[in-house]
C-alpha cells in the first residue's frame, strides 16, 4: 500500500504544485479565472486517488476491496497530495507573495464598497480582513487553511473512487471475478 500511496500520492502533488506555481506566475492575469483553473486542476489532480485504488484493488488485494480498505488507501493519496499543495504554496508565498493578505484584503474591502455597501458593512469588511491578515501570519494557521482548499475535493474523490471501485471476494477460491465475462465463457 505504501508504494501506490507514495506513487499516486506524490504524482497527485506534483499536478497540484505545478498548477500553483504556474498560477502564482500568471497571477495578475488570470482574475476570476484563477479559481476556475486551481479547481480544475485540483480535479485532475485528484483523479489520480481513483487509478491509486484501483492499482491497489487491482495488484495487491487480488481484485477484491472493500469499501474501508478502499477509503484508507484513498485518503492516505489525498493528505499527501494536500500536504504537497500546502507545501508548493508557503515556497510561492514566500518567494513571490509576501504581500499576498494586504493585496487580497484591499480587493476584499474596494469588492465590499463597490457593491454598494454601508459604511457599517465597510468598517466590519475592514476589520475582518484586519484579524484575517493578523491570523495570516501564523504559519499553522496559514497551512491548516491552505490543506482545506484542497482537502474537500479529494475526500469527495476517496468516497467516490472506494464506492465504484469495492469489490467482494467470489466464491472461486478467492480469485476476483473477471468483467464482462459469464461463467460459461470461462
Amino acid at each position: 500500500m505504501k508504494r501506490i500511496v507514495l506513487v499516486f500520492g506524490l504524482i497527485s502533488g506534483a499536478i497540484l504544485s505545478v498548477t500553483m506555481i504556474m498560477s502564482a506566475v500568471y497571477a495578475d492575469q488570470s482574475g476570476v479565472h484563477g479559481y476556475i483553473i486551481g479547481y480544475t486542476s485540483m480535479v485532475v489532480a485528484f483523479l489520480l486517488v481513483y487509478f491509486g485504488i484501483r492499482s491497489y484493488r487491482d495488484n495487491v488485494a487480488g481484485g477484491a476491496l472493500s469499501f474501508g480498505r478502499g477509503f484508507a488507501v484513498g485518503i492516505c493519496i489525498t493528505i499527501l497530495a494536500c500536504l504537497c499543495y500546502v507545501a508548493s504554496w508557503e515556497f510561492v508565498y514566500h518567494k513571490f507573495f509576501p504581500d499576498f493578505m494586504d493585496k487580497y484584503a484591499s480587493y476584499a474591502i474596494e469588492k465590499t464598497r463597490t457593491s454598494g455597501a454601508t459604511p457599517a458593512q465597510i468598517d466590519a469588511k475592514v476589520l475582518e480582513m484586519t484579524r484575517a491578515k493578523e491570523m495570516y501570519k501564523n504559519p499553522f494557521f496559514r497551512m491548516a487553511e491552505t490543506f482545506i482548499e484542497a482537502f474537500p475535493v479529494g475526500l469527495l474523490f476517496t468516497l467516490v473512487s472506494a464506492g465504484l471501485l469495492r469489490r467482494k471476494r467470489s466464491g472461486m477460491g478467492g480469485a476476483a471475478p473477471i468483467v464482462g465475462t459469464s461463467p460459461v465463457a470461462r
